[in-house]
């Protein structure tokens, strides 16, 4: 079974909209966690969609025209590395999610999640690499993925420093040598160790 087969069986066992709802964001030590929510419409097809950990950032920018494009509704919310700091990275993935999901314009009959479970009233379907499973998810993967993405690039801009656009915030050893040589800055989360660990050099 592909992905949109996957869906579509979906809608019609829950008899309306499925929404996909995935993040990006969770590991870096740096940058905002994304979540997207993502309706396809009934019967769709979108050629090349597939987890966006397996595609190229032209693929995926590619592949991110054409969900715009089809999608019956889009939308993301954003968490920055300050409240992340405040309330833990799982929940702030918890609340990306959710504010994603109750921003549609149209409210799902099922909501299927990358291993993650939201505090709505709406069915909810969590499997561990959704992405693999659902079109829908696997099209939210990319939305989050490529709204970071273009975040960390314009970071890259205010802290070039950094090397934002290269690393995305991941904790490289060239991204962990920048802290070290240059401090954190403010889109450090602080609380994550290899950030509060590092011993920076006298000055």
């Amino acid at each position: 079974m592909n992905l949109f087969e996957h869906d579509e069986l979906l809608r019609k066992q829950y008899t309306g909209p499925l929404a996909g709802i995935d993040e990006a964001g969770r590991g870096p030590i740096a940058g905002p966690v994304v979540a997207a929510a993502v309706i396809l419409p009934p019967d769709c097809f979108i050629k090349g969609l597939k987890d966006s950990k397996k595609l190229t950032p032209a693929q995926r920018e590619n592949i991110y025209q054409k969900i715009k494009k089809t999608a019956e509704d889009v939308r993301i919310a954003i968490i920055e590395p300050e409240e992340i700091d405040r309330i833990n990275i799982y929940q702030a993935t918890i609340k990306a999610m959710t504010i994603a999901v109750e921003s549609l314009s149209t409210r799902p009959a099922v909501l299927v999640i990358d291993a993650m479970k939201l505090p709505l009233s709406i069915t909810q379907l969590s499997f561990p690499h959704a992405e693999d499973i659902s079109a829908s998810v696997a099209a939210a993967s990319i939305v989050a993925k490529v709204t970071r993405d273009r975040i960390m690039a314009e970071y890259d801009r205010e802290y070039p420093e950094y090397g934002f656009s290269r690393h995305k915030g991941y904790a490289t050893k060239e991204h962990l040598d920048c802290i070290r040589k240059y401090g954190p800055c403010p889109i450090h989360r602080k609380s994550y160790s290899p950030v509060c660990n590092i011993k920076l050099p006298f000055k």
